[in-house]
């Protein structure tokens, strides 16, 4: 997910009041509401425009879908799914469970999927996630890649009753199930279709929480739903996410006694948090991996020889170091583009990266310079400045390729003031070098780490790398009806990422959390956002 971004809820977008209840801070209301330090999402919270973190946070209280990723394990398991069958990977009925509703108190149907579905991949509504209805027949038609839409529904989906709906891939895949929990296939009322507008004012979904209210920059107050149907009932009042445009200042008032949780404790704090919070710090694997991304659509780094160059330029940073020294143990170098929480059997493959990932000075520079030199004479990496700590590091990925180099102006950062206009940038294809990359899986397979990044024309393919081969050893493993045999196909194709280079694997990520002494029974689940619904509070 993105890894990994304003907000349009209404024309004046500023503040949504949508229930009377008083929010803020711990210290303010003093109930049981948990304060938590947030960063304003890029785009409206439909789940299928959004792909970052701080919106997913806000679905991941607000929606329920198909499937629900296990807060310890990721596995995925059946929520609103009565059941999932298909007898070839490719047709599948899915019945939907009864008695779920939306906080509107709209029964959640079978339609209430299909109909969503059929958004998000409609090219005129442009929605960020409408890649991932891309396996579904008949996206060609609703979503073609140029010229205009042909068609408003997927030919693939088809409404049976209230409580069926059948779906028919394009392609076999043996794991579109475990995709469902992903927030981009949640169902979505009426109102959404029938007054867009006044959905966005009002936000309405079927999880534990709903919006209460929200004013950009600021904070958006979440509610607990009492008639929430599910079995994983909030445990506390609500949630009042604080905007931070500096993660310190979140830690700060944490000590403060001023905010309940911080989900991100910022690398400078990192030596004093065990004892500022001794067991009230959280330190946990999480399905997160950090890489630097190049801009393809830049000739500069699409020529001849650049693959030499961007290999040359991970040999040239100390992994080890920086890790030890400015993440004090809270990440480990990457040797592959996964991540360890899948595991062996998942797909993890540990040192697939080989000799590219390790820290050669030597060999950098001989790279680099084999490869016709930096473009522009000087890397430039870009990054957000407001959240996750990302000056300490990149300052320190660039003393090492300067060192590697034997040239202090090799590499310099380039701080972007907010996550949002950061993602701007991206999203407007602005970048002129590497950029920070980071990825939280949205769902615990192999593919997740692959194909959304990497894939041409992929919805979180930043940077526009394209490679047949590629593209063609996914299209295979996602055939693959055996399990082992996915795993293995999609490594080889991983293996065409690392022979290009098409991003650089820095670190993997665990989830790091501290929290107040009113709080209890806090948790990250594997994707390293804080299971909300489960927290206590007194």
């Amino acid at each position: 997910m993105r890894g990994m971004t304003p907000v349009r809820w209404s024309a004046a977008a500023a503040a949504l009041a949508l229930l009377p209840t008083a929010c803020g801070s711990s210290a303010g209301n003093g109930g049981a509401v948990v304060s938590s330090s947030w960063g304003d999402p890029q785009n409206p919270l439909e789940p299928a425009n959004t792909n970052e973190v701080q919106g997913g946070k806000v679905l991941d209280m607000v929606f329920r879908g198909l499937k629900k990723y296990d807060p310890r394990t990721g596995e995925a398991r059946n929520w609103l799914a009565e059941s999932i069958e298909t007898t070839d990977s490719r047709n599948f009925t899915i019945k939907v469970k009864d008695g779920w509703r939306f906080s509107n108190g709209e029964r959640v149907t079978a339609r209430s999927f299909v109909d969503a579905w059929n958004y998000g991949a409609s090219l005129k509504h442009h929605q960020k996630n409408a890649y991932f209805f891309g396996y579904i027949d008949g996206y060609d038609k609703t979503h073609p890649d140029s010229g205009t839409q042909r068609a408003d529904t997927l030919s693939g989906l088809r409404l049976v009753d209230d409580h069926t709906f059948t779906v028919r891939l394009n392609q076999k895949f043996s794991g579109f199930p475990d995709t469902l929990g992903y927030a981009a296939f949640a169902p979505l009322p009426r109102l959404f279709f029938t007054d867009h507008a006044a959905w966005l004012d009002k936000p309405v979904g079927n999880g534990p929480y709903a919006i209460a209210s929200y004013t950009k920059g600021a904070q958006m107050y979440l509610k607990r739903w009492d008639g929430y149907p599910g079995p994983d009932k909030a445990r506390n009042e609500g949630v009042t996410l604080m905007v931070y445009t500096d993660s310190n200042t979140a830690y700060t008032d944490l000590l403060a006694g001023n905010l309940d949780l911080v989900d991100d404790v910022p690398a400078a704090q990192l030596k004093n948090v065990e004892g500022d919070l001794g067991d009230r710090y959280i330190n946990t694997p999480a399905g997160i991996i950090q890489t630097l991304a190049f801009p393809y659509y830049d000739k500069a780094w699409n020529k001849p020889g650049s693959a030499k160059v961007r290999t040359g330029l991970s040999m040239a940073i100390n992994r080890a170091q920086i890790t030890r020294t400015i993440f004090r143990g809270t990440r480990t170098p990457a040797t592959d583009w996964t991540s360890p929480v899948l595991g062996a059997d998942g797909g993890f493959k540990a040192g697939l990266c080989g000799s590219a990932c390790d820290y050669d000075p030597r060999r950098a520079k001989e790279l680099v310079k084999e490869g016709g030199g930096i473009p522009g004479g000087q890397v430039k990496i870009t990054y957000n400045a407001d959240t996750g700590s990302h000056k300490e590091w990149v300052d320190a990925v660039c003393n090492s390729i300067n060192n590697a180099l034997g040239d202090d102006k090799a590499c310099v950062g380039n701080p972007v003031g907010t996550f949002a206009d950061f993602r701007n940038q991206i999203g407007q294809h602005r970048m002129s070098g590497p950029f920070r990359a980071g990825w939280q899986m949205d769902y615990p397979l192999i593919q997740n780490f692959l194909q959304p990044l990497y894939y041409t024309g992929a919805s979180s393919n930043d940077g526009q790398w394209s490679d047949k081969s590629f593209d063609r050893l996914v299209n295979q493993a996602n055939a693959e009806t055996d399990t082992a045999k996915a795993v293995t196909a999609f490594q080889k194709a991983e293996e065409a990422v690392r022979d290009a280079m098409a991003a650089i694997p820095l670190w993997y990520q665990n989830g790091s959390a501290g929290y107040s002494d009113r709080l209890s029974h806090v948790a990250l689940n594997p994707f390293s956002v804080p299971v909300y619904n489960e927290i206590k509070v007194g």
